[in-house]
């Protein structure tokens, strides 16, 4: 289980060193394998954003910026040499100013500190940044884009909170409850005294009279299975980068912004959930075992691209033609894509 100290802290926060918060989980028997920063330390990177990228009069691949970051360019805006392919007027992306120490392009070596360049004839003071340059992420097709509210000037590692640590616990079977940030801080609650804090959730009334017949056929596999139809679902929403990044910390990837509300309600509260197309699910919605016919197992393209095979062993959600999802565990990939709007919440282990 792998997690930000910062989500763990916003349930439950008690007086404790980071150090002294991960030693009082292992002796609770919440072994902590692992603690790291969410990043390297480097200096003087801030909140740029890009006012202008015109094309650089001696290459075809840079483009000249001009590039506002609030205080540190008060005398107008910096100019800025990129080569990045997502380079352009209105985006917000990490701006090393001159000065600024990088991390190291290779362990143990020295930081990489930002100077005036001068580049194909063109004066450059600072430097636009990829993920992968500030070592946040192997993502280096171009800069990092940063959320387009992001505070123009401030420091890059208040503005993503990067003063931060990811604690990774191994869990033994019988801690399954601790499989959620939630579930976590409960038990930090009842460690320390601190104060837990339980976010009120108020049920949402149905609007619509519609439903989708669901059977249990398996209750050794699903005591309780509960869904509901959503409609006028916008599908090409966008992840919000705060949530984008909070999934990675806990080592998930972005999928979809359905998806990755589906992931996140698990991480945080330890309810695996999954989303499906209403349109494409045939009559009904059935939890059962997998089911092998003359020696061959049902096969399911998983969301991460997959094709497998499951056998009576594996437990599965279906609906009257075939297998749409491992339950509790991963969906289909040609049903979990947009357009999407039913959702189920199967409580099969994970």
């Amino acid at each position: 289980m792998q997690f930000p100290e910062s989500w763990l802290r916003e349930f439950c926060n008690p007086p404790l060193s980071t150090q002294e918060l991960a030693d009082l989980l292992t002796m609770a028997g919440l072994e902590v394998e692992e603690l790291r920063p969410v990043a390297p330390p480097f200096t003087k990177i801030v909140v740029g954003e890009i006012v202008e990228a015109v094309p650089h009069p001696n290459a075809d691949r840079l483009r000249v910026c001009k590039v506002a970051a609030g205080e540190h360019s008060r005398d107008g805006l910096l100019q800025v040499v990129c080569g990045a392919p997502n380079a352009r007027a209105g985006l917000r992306a990490p701006l090393a100013l001159v000065g600024a120490q990088l991390p190291p392009a290779d362990e143990g070596g020295a930081p990489f500190e930002i100077k005036v360049g001068n580049l194909r004839g063109v004066d450059s003071f600072g430097m636009l940044c990829s993920a992968r340059e500030l070592k946040l992420s192997d993502d280096h097709g171009g800069l990092l884009e940063l959320a387009s509210d992001a505070p123009v000037g401030a420091d890059l590692r208040e503005a993503l909170q990067l003063d931060d640590t990811l604690f990774t616990l191994k869990l033994t079977p019988n801690l399954a409850h601790c499989l959620s940030v939630y579930g976590i801080a409960r038990e930090v609650s009842a460690l320390t005294g601190a104060p837990l804090c339980t976010p009120a959730i108020a049920p949402v009334r149905a609007t619509h009279d519609a439903k989708l017949p669901v059977t249990v056929e398996a209750p050794d596999l699903c005591g309780r299975f509960s869904g509901r139809i959503v409609r006028n679902v916008d599908t090409t929403a966008k992840t919000p980068a705060w949530m984008v990044e909070r999934l990675a910390r806990c080592g998930q990837r972005s999928v979809t912004a359905l998806v990755d509300i589906s992931n996140y309600v698990m991480f945080e509260y330890g309810r695996p959930s999954h989303i499906f197309d209403l349109d494409k699910i045939h009559e009904r919605l059935v939890v059962r075992w997998g089911r092998v016919t003359d020696g061959k197992g049902e096969t399911l393209k998983l969301l991460n691209g997959n094709t497998i095979e499951v056998d009576g062993e594996v437990g599965v959600i279906a609906d009257a033609r075939g297998v749409e999802s491992l339950a509790g565990i991963m969906g289909g990939g040609h049903r979990c894509r947009p357009p999407l709007r039913a959702r189920r919440r199967p409580c099969a282990h994970r």
